[in-house]
């Protein structure tokens, strides 16, 4: 089985951007970027994160899906449409590596399959599944590496169980 440990997430403002079509990713990211540029920002020098999530899901039939791109940003940023500014509230996350872009999908069935086996349910959240791109991505898609964060509900009278 993978390594997944649990985290706590705090919260955190975000610059949001959102991409809808057979490929939204691409549009999300463009978005967040020229933000990152125009706005003075260097997206790669440590100091921000890039959270991302289908929004909305694939549908059956529809090769058309939704997905949102944030970048982190200080509090008390303002931006203009179409981007937003949201506050994530953060939450108790299982998180799993993952290099490369290819296993994605298996991926998020391991980290699934983890929670599951340790007794966690996922949590009913808006933000429940999160990736989080941690290389470049001008890299080549093979070298990017990857934090898949699934949202777990605390047991056990509220403390987690299992705490890597």
């Amino acid at each position: 089985m993978a390594d997944v440990r649990t985290v706590e997430l705090d919260a955190m403002p975000v610059v949001s951007a959102l991409g809808y079509g057979e490929s939204p990713e691409e549009q999300a990211w463009d978005l967040i970027l020229s933000y990152a540029t125009e706005s003075g920002l260097d997206p790669w020098d440590g100091t921000h994160r890039f959270l991302g999530f289908n929004n909305p899901d694939p549908s059956p039939g529809s090769p058309n899906y939704g997905y949102e791109q944030w970048i982190t940003v200080p509090a008390g940023t303002t931006v203009s449409a179409p981007l937003e500014v949201k506050q994530f509230r953060g939450g108790s996350y299982a998180v799993l590596r993952l290099h490369g872009l290819e296993g994605i999908g298996e991926a998020w069935k391991e980290l699934v399959t983890w929670v599951e086996d340790q007794g966690y349910e996922i949590a009913a959240s808006e933000h429940a599944c999160l990736e989080e791109l941690l290389t470049p991505l001008d890299q080549p898609q093979e070298t990017w590496e990857f934090d898949l964060y699934l949202g777990i509900v605390p047991l056990n009278n509220g403390q987690l169980l299992n705490r890597a």
